[in-house]
């Protein structure tokens, strides 16, 4: 079934920069003004006579007007209007999103003036609470950190980078001509072309880190406690560095990262999207999915990468004409901090806080090994289909236990059918499990899994009753007619 196109804010905008009204939009068109109201009101879509009209009389390029709605650009809207600032506004989800269609750059001034009132607030709290409890001082400190501000640049363009796709599938062709296979092809030429010694150590030579290269010996050490796939996707970085170095600069040249610290872990970023790309090539990958139905597990068998390398490149297939699924990623550890996250759909992440208990990523770490899928809905009533598996991110020994993290991938339900995942769920019967972003910005009332009050709501009191809740709230008001 082919997705209907409502994008009435962009066609109303496009007709007010022809100086159009509407009746005279609707000539054009051979349409008629009704028509092209109910098309700017969101109540009728645009049919694909209509585009191609668009393009012949008005010598436009439909696939900007046809392009999916920002819907990250709509979360962090939602999320920026929970902002206690704001007291109870209510503003419906639609709304939000004709003003995002409407005019994107307009939204993303507002979410820039509102991070910088975070830090100005963060200034004055500190400033004023020298002894201020820590954990609200990072709560409101963490968009100014350079790590927050690397993942917006990636959000902006997508988490796609087509220099670096299409670089890394021309260099898998040409090192992969001889017939050998790319973890071959890869260590062959680190060691001929650059003549660089590849070394296996021991823990014990490596106490503090997994992979080093060495300039003054020309060699890559690499600790023993690396899973075979970590250690081919670091010889793939250093390649990807020693190799298309000047690329990577120009990226981060244009990405208008200003800090030091938030260019070098973009840099870090590129680089590793760049190994991704070559482990992983676009075109074959892709097909691999679509033929798998995304068997993450299958997937990475096939390309020789870990489950949480093959789960993050599935985020990066966002090719114009050759899309794959929008994923959501999250990586947390078991006391639920959040350690990496991304999401290429709809799905609310917080800037800050970490995952909803509710959410059984966190069950992972008791069955490990084990891949949970589970149905769970936002407070938007926006349904996901989520996959989670624990893993070990590297080897342990006795004293040093392995570094356990959890994966939580997903996307929106409408694309069940094209999981393996789903084949099990009844999705018709089941009902998904309510979570919210995190305690701090949740409104679900009567949760027994709250941690925290939430940061817009009043609290309530009642010496007379206990309710399944620590923190019990005035409910959000009917926004009046």
């Amino acid at each position: 079934m082919k997705k209907k196109l409502i994008i009435g804010p962009r066609i109303k905008r496009l007709r007010t920069q022809l100086s159009l009204t509407q009746a005279e939009f609707a000539r054009r068109l051979d349409v008629s003004a009704t028509y092209v109201n109910l098309i700017e009101r969101n109540q009728r879509p645009v049919s694909a006579a209509v585009l191609l009209k668009l393009a012949e009389e008005f010598d436009i390029n439909v696939a900007d007007l046809a392009q999916d709605m920002d819907a990250g650009l709509v979360n962090e809207l939602v999320n920026a209007l929970r902002d206690p600032v704001f007291g109870e506004l209510q503003v419906p989800k639609s709304e939000l999103e004709d003003l995002v269609g409407a005019s994107p750059e307009t939204i993303k001034g507002f979410l820039r003036l509102h991070e910088r009132y975070r830090e100005l607030a963060l200034s004055t709290y500190s400033d004023a609470n020298p002894l201020a409890d820590r954990e609200k001082v990072e709560l409101l400190e963490e968009s100014a950190r350079p790590v927050e501000k690397v993942r917006q640049f990636l959000h902006e363009q997508s988490n796609y980078f087509p220099e670096l796709d299409e670089t890394a599938s021309a260099f898998y062709a040409e090192m992969t001509s001889g017939r050998n296979n790319i973890e071959t092809a890869i260590q062959e030429r680190l060691e001929d072309k650059y003549k660089l010694r590849i070394r296996v150590l021991p823990s014990s030579a490596m106490p503090s880190s997994f992979t080093y290269f060495d300039r003054h010996r020309s060699g890559i050490d690499i600790s023993e406690l690396l899973h075979p796939t970590g250690r081919q996707f670091q010889l793939a970085f250093q390649l990807g560095l020693l190799e298309y170095r000047d690329l990577i600069e120009d990226i981060v040249e244009t990405s208008g990262l200003k800090e030091d610290s938030a260019r070098g872990l973009a840099r870090v970023s590129l680089t590793n999207y760049f190994a991704a790309a070559l482990l992983m090539p676009y075109k074959a990958f892709l097909k691999a999915c679509e033929d798998t139905r995304y068997d993450v597990d299958l997937l990475s068998h096939r390309f020789g990468t870990s489950f949480e390398q093959t789960a993050h490149r599935l985020t990066t297939l966002q090719k114009p004409d050759a899309k794959g699924i929008p994923f959501f990623f999250l990586r947390i550890d078991a006391a639920g901090n959040v350690s990496k996250r991304f999401s290429a759909g709809r799905f609310h992440f917080s800037k800050f806080g970490g995952a909803c208990p509710r959410w059984n990523i966190h069950r992972t770490f008791e069955q490990p090994g084990e891949t949970l899928t589970q149905l769970i809905q936002m407070p938007d009533d926006t349904t996901y289909v989520s996959i989670s598996k624990a893993i070990n991110r590297s080897r342990g020994h006795h004293g040093r236990p392995p570094a356990r993290v959890a994966i939580g991938l997903g996307c929106d339900k409408a694309y069940a059918d094209s999981l393996i995942y789903c084949d099990r769920l009844d999705l018709a019967s089941q009902k998904p499990t309510p979570i919210g972003v995190n305690c701090y910005l949740c409104d679900r009332q009567n949760c027994a899994s709250r941690a925290h009050a939430p940061l817009n709501r009043k609290l309530k009191f009642d010496a007379h009753a206990r309710g399944i809740s620590l923190y019990e709230f005035e409910p959000v008001r009917p926004k009046e007619s």
